[in-house]
């Protein structure tokens, strides 16, 4: 069954984060998103804070970049979380975006190098492991948690360009797909992530994530046209949905049938009801994508 959430985007000051997090709880949302933006909001810092305001929802952080992050402050955080808040806290780390992280002095010269090492460090010390690792980007001189997570645990990881999608399968328990990504692209994804999983021997499941640019209500239309313009990417077939929860519904399908897990509504940044828009995806669109 295709699992479904919405964005809390950071375009919304942090303050609104508690009203929609408990909406999203209230009307039965399965999961609920982060970004960690620069320079908007964190994401442990909000993630910790609406599940403390939360009992049931999920709550993902999509996506930690990894050039700013020690992969030990990382997982320490995780387990944190983990521990505080068993099965309901979802993470996914990546890239950054590259220009952002030139802003801040931690633009890595090969990001490909620092996720894998990232990935491999931060699922071993999730695990319960002590890490000795003299990598090109993380080194770590017998280190362990001392508060590991109970049971296991999902690390995501944010992936575009072929290379990052098979490192995906090969590095991490999911994947996470921008909401730039039509039906055609989630099948690619699929392929490309399949091939790292056979490459490194893994057989466990693998969920993907994607996110899907939705508009609704007044001017839903022009919403969602504004924001592909912006992003450059308003020619591509099948990217983003405009309508009612019936339309809603079948892009969230056609994504499943693509070979996406989970499905994350992403209001536009200029969405004029968060909370609404919450209320929509539990109340209106997921009965008719489980029906």
């Amino acid at each position: 069954m295709t699992g479904l959430g919405a964005v809390f985007r950071p375009q919304l000051a942090p303050e609104r984060l508690r009203a929609v997090a408990r909406v999203a709880d209230e009307v039965g949302l399965e999961e609920l998103w982060l970004w960690e933006d620069c320079f908007r909001e964190g994401g442990i810092s909000t993630a910790a804070a609406a599940l403390a305001w939360t009992e049931r929802v999920r709550v993902g952080v999509g996506l930690l970049p990894v050039p700013l992050r020690n992969v030990a402050v990382t997982a320490m955080e995780a387990a944190t979380l983990h521990r505080m808040f068993p099965g309901r806290a979802v993470l996914g780390v990546g890239h950054g975006v590259q220009d952002w992280m030139g802003q801040v002095g931690a633009r890595a010269e090969s990001p490909l190098t620092l996720l894998r090492e990232h990935l491999v460090a931060l699922r071993a010390l999730l695990d319960g492991e002590r890490v000795t690792t003299k990598g090109r980007y993380v080194r770590l001189d017998d280190v362990a948690l001392d508060w590991p997570p109970e049971q296991a645990v999902e690390v995501l990881a944010g992936a575009t360009g072929p290379r990052s999608l098979r490192l995906a399968g090969e590095a991490a328990d999911g994947t996470v797909l921008t909401a730039n990504t039509p039906p055609d692209g989630v099948r690619r994804a699929r392929r490309l992530i399949d091939e790292g999983r056979a490459a490194a021997g893994r057989s466990e499941a693998h969920r993907v994530v994607v996110y899907l640019l939705t508009a609704t209500g007044p001017g839903a239309d022009e919403r969602l046209r504004d924001e592909l313009v912006a992003e450059g990417v308003e020619d591509v077939p099948e990217l983003g949905v405009a309508g009612d929860a019936e339309a809603v519904a079948g892009a969230v399908r056609r994504l499943a049938e693509a070979g996406a897990d989970t499905v994350i509504l992403q209001p536009t940044g200029d969405e004029p009801d968060p909370e609404g828009f919450v209320r929509f995806a539990a109340e209106q669109v997921r009965p008719l994508v489980v029906a």
